[in-house]
């Protein structure tokens, strides 16, 4: 929002929420169903095509901020090395609301037919092409120089214009954040070609959705904080710098404000002395900076196959909200099987997020299975196995100091814990971390105080083992429903703790400590109040009204930790697993050990350690609302 919002700001769907692409619904209906229906020589191509247009838009668009994403994920060629925040996020989520103005401007353009040669557009005119180019080369480009250095007048700058300048840090979609007063002063504007070539008659469907799709593809180019325009083409070619802009050029804007106010061509701002003297130099060191080496690299992997749209690369909104099932992505199914398909056949871990925190770099890789995938132990573990031990060489290659897994990538049938990658090879420097300690102590500080017993419930981890001798040891009793795994827990106690260990079928404990195999009758047995905390890596079904459940081990991140503004799979916003803050930690203290396999840390030692560098527990459970 701006900072002094003028009238028009809101958009006028704005109360209609994600229904608001109804209001395209009558008119893409029945253009469809007409020129389907209609006579082949009645029939208005033009017109049938604004609904695949407008979805090609959205595509376009949806293939830069993935682009974008994982080009400055990278840390290579990438401009400002500021990070991004939810703030921002939030903001630019309703970018494709200028997309659905033109669908109503077009539809409603073409069903009054009060513009000549509107509707029956031939596919290709090559004097209409030539026309459209000319005039954006001339009065649309000298037009919009002055547009934009008017609304950067203080009255219109702090009522519309600061709304899209609030991000400092571009992405993609940031070109199209403004107020729905501006957007239709830019649509008047960029109307001006599609409107000389329809009153002349030489207009075409080439030129009107190719110069709609030009302007979106070099918006999309100024906005993408990454460089991507070689020097080579304004050495072979020195006049091009007057006719083309990069995407640092436009970056100076964001970051000078009074600066290189020209659209595409930079030709205005060197005739009107507003070139920034800058410019050059940052085009120059985009382009020389290197890929950025990591201090600690997160491995986790793709989890449901919807997971692929949840991801950082994938849709922003999504991405910036915990990980919840949408019946709209159903809708996707072709892609979501193309996707699968894609990473089945990629052999490499990929880069998904880059953040920093103190002195550290750290990032996030992605290794490309789902859930399934690690299922199938006779088919799948071999490959697996081998691109997690390939990224942990790749991540020693780079410099990385410490290396923790994430979700299924530690399983123990898997590699147990980490150590077959240890054992492999036994010079590593980079420290393998499956962060099993600080998991124990999350949920010990989860158990309520006074607490005097708990059920244990699900299959037992190396997490597992661990609580119910730690809670034994501090004289909490731990009672188990069922008696293959009490007998396995007391083959690993001491004959001490071993008296603090129950088996008991009475569910009346109201604190219960789940891991992976919990079933539906057992959670239905529980009491009335009773508090569910996972131990494991994934949340255990919520299906109880009357009871809570927390998340699985997380901690809150401190405000310094930049450029986070996407969620961690279910987790809220800055909450981050604990196996993922417990490399952190590990690099912060300088630990020259490994923490895998069946050892575990000092307890205490880490939880302190992880408090004192500003991680907080997250205090209150997560209500059920089944």
């Amino acid at each position: 929002m701006a900072s002094k919002p003028g009238i028009l700001t809101d958009w006028p769907w704005k109360s209609l929420g994600s229904f608001k692409y109804l209001v395209l619904a009558p008119w893409a209906i029945h253009r469809t169903y007409s020129f389907l229906t209609k006579d082949e020589n009645e029939r208005d191509l033009s017109s049938f095509l604004i609904f695949p247009f407008l979805l090609w838009r959205i595509l376009h668009n949806q293939i830069w901020i993935s682009l974008s994403r994982h080009w400055t994920a990278k840390g290579n060629n990438f401009i400002l090395d500021k990070g991004l925040e939810f703030e921002q996020v939030d903001r630019e989520s309703n970018w494709d609301d200028q997309i659905l103005l033109n669908g109503v401007i077009f539809y409603g353009v073409t069903a009054s037919k009060l513009l000549p040669g509107v509707c029956n557009l031939p596919m290709w005119r090559t004097d209409g092409v030539i026309m459209t180019i000319l005039i954006h080369a001339g009065p649309v480009e000298f037009l919009y120089y002055w547009l934009h250095r008017a609304l950067h007048h203080h009255y219109l700058y702090s009522r519309y214009h600061s709304h899209h300048h609030s991000s400092i840090v571009t992405e993609p979609i940031s070109s199209v954040t403004h107020p729905f007063a501006e957007h239709m002063a830019y649509f008047m504007l960029f109307a001006i070609p599609m409107l000389t070539t329809m009153f002349t008659g030489i207009a075409s469907i080439v030129s009107a959705f190719g110069y709609i799709t030009y302007i979106d593809f070099m918006n999309n180019l100024g906005h993408c904080n990454y460089e991507l325009i070689p020097k080579c083409l304004f050495s072979v070619f020195p006049p091009l710098k007057y006719l083309l802009y990069t995407p640092s050029f436009h970056s100076l804007h964001h970051t000078q404000f009074r600066t290189n106010y020209s659209l595409f061509v930079p030709l205005y701002d060197y005739i009107y002395g507003t070139m920034d003297k800058s410019t050059d130099e940052l085009h120059e060191a985009s382009l020389k900076r290197a890929a950025e080496s990591a201090d600690v690299v997160h491995l986790t992997h793709l989890t449901t196959p919807d997971s692929v749209y949840h991801l950082r690369l994938g849709f922003a909104s999504l991405a910036s909200r915990p990980h919840s099932s949408k019946w709209y992505l159903c809708l996707l199914w072709p892609l979501t099987l193309l996707s699968v398909m894609v990473t089945w056949l990629y052999g490499r871990t990929f880069v998904v997020e880059r953040h920093r925190f103190d002195q550290l770099r750290l990032q996030t890789w992605a290794v490309p299975k789902y859930n399934f995938q690690y299922f199938w132990q006779w088919k799948m573990f071999e490959s697996i196995n081998g691109l997690i031990e390939e990224a942990i060489l790749d991540a020693e290659e780079r410099g990385a100091k410490v290396l923790s897994l994430g979700l299924l990538n530690q399983g123990e049938e898997l590699n147990r814990y980490g150590e077959l990658y240890v054992e492999r090879h036994l010079k590593l420097k980079v420290k393998v971390v499956d962060g099993s300690s600080l998991a124990v102590a999350v949920v010990l500080n989860r158990i309520p105080k006074g607490t005097t017993e708990v059920v244990l419930r699900g299959r037992l981890t190396k997490v597992a083992y661990a609580l119910a001798f730690t809670l034994c040891q501090r004289g909490i009793q731990v009672i188990t429903l069922r008696e293959d795994e009490y007998v396995e827990l007391k083959k690993s106690f001491n004959s001490k703790s071993e008296t603090n260990l129950a088996f008991s079928r009475s569910y009346a404990q109201k604190t219960w400590l789940v891991g992976d195999g919990v079933d539906e009758e057992e959670q239905l047995k529980a009491q009335k109040g009773t508090q569910f905390i996972p131990f494991s890596q994934f949340p255990p079904k919520k299906l109880r009204k009357d009871c809570s459940y927390h998340t699985t081990p997380a901690m809150v991140t401190p405000r310094h930790l930049e450029n986070l503004h996407s969620c961690e799979n279910w987790l809220p916003r800055r909450v981050m697993s604990a196996w993922r803050v417990a490399g952190m930690v590990h690099a912060l203290e300088g630990w020259d050990e490994h923490e895998c396999g069946y050892t575990m840390s000092n307890i205490e030692k880490v939880w302190q350690a992880t408090l004192r560098h500003g991680f907080q527990p997250l205090i209150f459970p997560t209500q059920s609302k089944c």
